[in-house]
C-alpha cells in the first residue's frame, strides 16, 4: 500500500481542504497506518467524527470507499460473500429445459462447477475490499456492535488480507486496503484485535476547534452566533446527560439555526431547537425543566457564556 502523502503536514493540510479539522496526533496515526500497512482503530463517543475520517481519507487519497456497517448478529456471509441462490436456481431450470428439449442428461459435476463460479458470487464488503483495484479505504463501522465470534473472524481476514472460498480457493489481496475500524465503546473490543491496529481516541473538540469546524461546515452562520453556538454546546457537555451532543449534533443545530434565520441565541430559540442537540427524553427533561439539584437552566447556561 503506497503512502499517498509525503508527510504528516501534507496529510493534515489535505484533510483541512476537505473540511476535516484533524489534530496532529490523529494525522500522525493515519499517516503511520498507511506507512506500516496496519489497520487504524478509532474509538470515541458517537458523533465526534470517527466515520468521517474514513470518508475524508478516501477522498484525499483518491481511493474508493467500501463500508461494512456492523450490527448485532452480523456474520461471515453478510460481511464476506454469498452465493446468488435465486440466480443459480433460475440457471438450473433453464439448463434443465434445454437438456429436456435436446434429450440429453445433465452432467451434475460440471453443472456444480459452473454454478459455483465468479458470475454467481455476491461480493460483500470484505471480499470487495480485498479484490478491488485500486485498493480501497475499508471502513468497518461500529465494530463494538458485533460479537466476539465476528471479531475473531476479522483477525483472520485482516491478518493476511486473504479469504478462502471452498469452491474457488484462496483469494489474496494484490494491494493492501487502508482499513479504518470505529467503535463507540458500547462494549470493550478484544485486545487481540486492538493489538493488530494502530489506535487513536477521538475526543470532543476544544472550543477553538469546534468553532473552526462550524465556520467550515456552516459558513453562512453569523460569526458571533457561531461562537455562541459553540460556547453553549461546550457548556452543555458539562451537564450529567445520558448522551452528550457530539460535533454532528453541533453542526445539525447550527444548520437549523441558519435555516430559521436566527441572528442571536435566546432561551426561547434554544428551547425550540434543543432537539437538534439532545436525543433522549430524560436529557430533554433535565435541561428544559432544570429541576434536579445542581441543574442549570438554559437561561443560566446562556448567561454563563455571556449571551444574555
Amino acid at each position: 500500500m503506497q503512502n499517498p502523502f509525503r508527510d504528516v503536514h501534507e496529510l493534515q493540510s489535505r484533510l483541512a481542504e476537505q473540511g476535516y479539522i484533524a489534530d496532529p496526533g490523529l494525522c500522525t496515526a493515519i499517516y503511520l497506518a498507511f506507512a506500516l500497512e496496519r489497520p487504524l482503530f478509532l474509538e470515541g463517543e458517537a458523533g465526534v467524527g470517527k466515520t468521517e475520517v474514513a470518508k475524508v481519507v478516501a477522498a484525499v487519497s483518491g481511493r474508493p470507499l467500501v463500508r461494512l456497517q456492523c450490527y448485532e448478529g452480523i456474520d461471515r456471509a453478510s460481511a464476506l460473500y454469498e452465493w446468488d441462490y435465486p440466480r443459480q436456481l433460475l440457471h438450473i431450470r433453464i439448463l434443465e429445459a434445454a437438456h429436456a428439449a435436446g434429450g440429453t442428461a445433465l452432467d451434475e459435476r460440471s453443472l456444480a462447477g459452473h454454478l459455483y463460479s465468479e458470475p454467481f458470487l455476491l461480493r460483500r464488503p470484505l471480499l470487495e475490499a480485498i479484490t478491488a483495484t485500486p485498493a480501497p479505504v475499508l471502513l468497518i463501522d461500529e465494530i463494538d456492535r458485533s460479537d466476539e465470534e465476528f471479531e475473531a473472524f476479522l483477525l483472520e481476514v485482516l491478518g493476511e488480507y486473504q479469504v478462502s472460498i471452498p469452491e474457488l480457493g484462496t483469494i489474496r489481496a494484490h494491494e493492501t486496503p487502508f482499513v479504518v475500524l470505529t467503535s463507540n465503546r458500547t462494549r470493550e473490543v478484544h485486545d487481540a484485535l486492538k493489538r493488530r491496529c494502530l489506535y487513536w481516541w477521538i475526543d470532543y473538540p476544544t472550543f477553538d476547534k469546534e468553532l473552526q469546524i462550524i465556520r467550515q461546515k456552516v459558513p453562512g452562520l453569523p460569526e458571533k452566533l457561531a461562537a455562541h453556538v459553540c460556547g453553549f454546546v461546550q457548556r452543555l457537555r458539562r451537564e450529567p446527560l445520558y448522551k452528550l451532543p457530539g460535533v454532528a449534533e453541533t453542526l445539525q443545530w447550527a444548520m437549523a439555526l441558519e435555516a430559521l434565520g436566527t441572528q442571536r441565541l435566546t432561551p426561547e430559540r434554544v428551547e425550540e431547537t434543543i432537539g437538534c442537540l439532545l436525543k433522549y427524553r430524560d436529557d430533554l427533561e433535565f435541561v428544559l425543566r432544570a429541576r434536579d439539584p445542581g441543574a442549570v437552566s438554559i437561561r443560566g447556561m446562556l448567561a454563563e457564556i455571556g449571551v444574555i
